[in-house]
């Protein structure tokens, strides 16, 4: 389910891109969830929401904590979150590129934009999906979701982020795991670990300290083959 907050001060902005966003996502029967936000406090008030939603539209110029402050917190504890800005001032386009926006919509332009926008991001969602049979039954999994696996008793468990974190279990060898998200920014940690690099904080004292807070440990045996693997893949990026 997609989860998308709309973050402005102005009720008429936010029910207009609700109504905009439900239109387009009935159209191509997707399920979703839309939570509404009157300001950057409101938004920042539950530390959740740092990393809760996949797609965030965002008024820049709102008081207090504005738009540009709001999506810097975002982007401190997931890089991976498609950050929308909206705005009716055109002087702040240069702004967005600081947390790497999707889209910058004037808000003259909204009926147009924001199908086009969707399109795009679902788009890039669609080709990072994984899916696995698991004994929940088969599921296609957003990979920017995806937080670790872990191998543990002849099964392979997966930590995921939907509206709360949840666990797959699947009975498969991580060997076989790694192989299939390799190519998605997974990096093996330990013989038991499989983590995804998007959500790597740091990597410090044989521990690497995951976006949720979660810490994993390293062997001193991987520590500094894991640390250069995570230089690269931040400095590809």
């Amino acid at each position: 389910m997609l989860q998308i907050a709309i973050c402005d001060d102005e009720q008429f902005y936010q029910e207009k891109i609700q109504r905009l966003l439900e239109a387009c996502l009935k159209r191509r029967s997707l399920p979703y969830e839309i939570h509404l936000f009157g300001s950057g406090e409101e938004f920042l008030a539950e530390n959740e929401n740092r990393v809760k939603y996949h797609i965030v539209f965002m008024d820049i110029n709102m008081n207090e904590v504005d738009g540009i402050q709001t999506a810097m917190e975002i982007r401190a504890f997931h890089s991976h979150t498609y950050i929308v800005f909206i705005t009716a001032f055109i002087n702040y386009a240069l702004e967005g590129y600081k947390v790497n926006a999707v889209r910058y919509i004037m808000k003259d332009a909204l009926d147009g934009a924001i199908e086009e926008c969707m399109d795009a991001i679902l788009q890039r969602m669609e080709v990072a999906r994984v899916t696995f049979s698991f004994l929940e039954g088969e599921k296609s999994l957003y990979t920017d979701n995806l937080l670790y696996v872990e191998s543990r008793k002849h099964k392979s468990l997966f930590y995921y982020m939907e509206k709360e974190p949840v666990e797959y279990q699947l009975y498969d060898k991580l060997d076989e795991v790694e192989k299939k998200l390799k190519c998605c920014g997974f990096l093996r940690i330990h013989k038991s670990y499989l983590v995804n690099m998007k959500h790597i904080r740091k990597i410090n004292n044989y521990k690497v300290l995951l976006d949720t807070g979660a810490e994993l440990p390293v062997p001193r045996i991987r520590y500094h083959a894991v640390k250069e693997a995570f230089v690269a893949y931040k400095g590809a990026l």
